[in-house]
């Protein structure tokens, strides 16, 4: 330090009197400029805590401004936490009430539902069995049906079929006596069926045979002039088979003039009605009925309606008699009946007259109950009262031997 203040010292007298006045002018204003500065430094800090303390009483008027305002949303965060509180327990009874509601609705809906599909799959299981029961049957009817095409694919068992069928029909819409089978004729054919007509008229012929080899032909054939050979070959064979019932079974004055033709099928008796018309107006005109099954007995049945009526005229004269004998007992009646109107008729009259008396003795009485008689003149009212009585009794005496003359 010492050495520094003596190297100032050295330098200061180094220095000339101007240039120390000028530095010494210069370091008085640096003074005044130091304390202008630190004057303007004091009322700047002045100006500043001035409104350091301002901005702070506006700090503390605003937090307490925001303490109230925080005070009244905490309390109404707080009535507003009460109303959803109390909005919210609401909202949990009501949502409960609801859902035990739909809860009891949905368990009584699944128990409908369930009782429904209980009761679907019930019905389900019945008409599996329905179905079931059909399959067996339809299984079964497939094995007859191919048992029937076994017995139909050969000749002889194919006419035993349609004549068994037919004899059924014939056996079922005609009584006993009224038909006969395999019966011969005189020229040694034996027709399939033979049924008497009524007043001694000739019989009817049926014939069940039929040529079913060209059908099933027709039936089989894969082009159209397979089929169309096929239809010409089973055209020749009914024509064959009808020239064969008219010249075998259509006999003058022993059978009918007309001949049936049975066909065992509803379908092959539409299929030759509706493809071979002039097959059928070919039998027609050989006086050969091509009749079916539905047609056969419709046939039975006029034919059993006639043999009725034919019966009936047969004991008309027997019913004639029993209708006279009826009407002499229904004459004997009425006469009979007309006597005994006669009797009721007589009795009415002299119960009528008994009542008559009776009601005069009982105004007598009661005028005798009441003393309201005279003894001169009460002998001949009792007079007049005493024969009718004798009459009375009399009427009734002939009544009774009027009777007895009548039995």
């Amino acid at each position: 330090m010492t050495v520094h203040s003596e190297s100032l010292a050295l330098s200061l007298t180094s220095i000339s009197p101007a240039m120390l006045a000028l530095a010494g002018g210069l370091l008085a204003a640096l003074v005044v400029l130091i304390i202008v500065l630190f004057l303007r430094a004091g009322g700047l800090r002045r100006e500043q805590a001035e409104e350091a303390e301002l901005r702070a009483r506006e700090g503390e008027a605003r937090m307490a401004e925001l303490l109230k305002i925080q005070a009244e949303m905490q309390g109404r965060i707080a009535a507003m936490a009460e109303v959803f509180g109390a909005r919210q327990s609401e909202l949990n009874q009501a949502i409960s009430q609801r859902l035990d509601g739909m809860s009891q609705r949905v368990s009584s809906t699944i128990t409908e539902q369930t009782k429904s599909t209980h009761e679907n799959l019930q019905r389900l299981q019945e008409r599996l069995a329905i179905i079931d029961a059909a399959q067996n049957n339809i299984q079964t009817l497939a094995k007859d049906v191919v048992g029937l095409q076994a017995i139909l694919s050969n000749k002889q068992t194919r006419g035993a079929f349609g004549q068994s069928r037919m004899e059924t029909i014939v056996a079922d819409g005609l009584p006993m006596g009224a038909y006969a089978f395999q019966q011969t004729l005189s020229n040694g054919s034996r027709p399939d069926c033979t049924i008497r007509m009524p007043n001694g008229a000739p019989p009817l012929v049926i014939d069940a045979k039929f040529p079913l080899e060209a059908w099933n032909a027709i039936r089989d054939a894969g082009s159209p002039e397979a089929a169309k050979i096929a239809g010409q070959q089973f055209r020749r064979d009914m024509e064959i088979h009808i020239r064969d019932i008219s010249e075998k079974y259509l006999i003058q004055g022993e059978t009918q003039e007309t001949a049936f033709l049975f066909v065992p099928s509803e379908s092959i008796f539409a299929e030759i009605h509706e493809n071979f018309e002039a097959l059928v107006q070919k039998a027609h005109r050989a006086r050969i009925v091509i009749v079916s099954p539905s047609l056969l007995m419709l046939s039975i049945q006029v034919i059993q309606a006639v043999l009725k009526d034919q019966r009936m005229r047969a004991q008309a004269h027997l019913i004639q008699g029993e209708v006279a004998l009826l009407m002499d007992d229904l004459s004997r009646l009425d006469e009979r009946v007309r006597k005994l109107q006669g009797h009721f008729a007589m009795a009415q009259k002299d119960i009528d007259m008994v009542v008559t008396s009776a009601d005069k003795l009982t105004r007598r009485g009661a005028k005798i109950e009441a003393l309201e008689f005279e003894a001169g003149g009460d002998a001949k009212p009792a007079r007049h009262d005493e024969t009718p009585a004798k009459s009375v009794e009399s009427r009734t005496g002939l009544l009774k031997l009027r009777v007895v003359d009548e039995e």
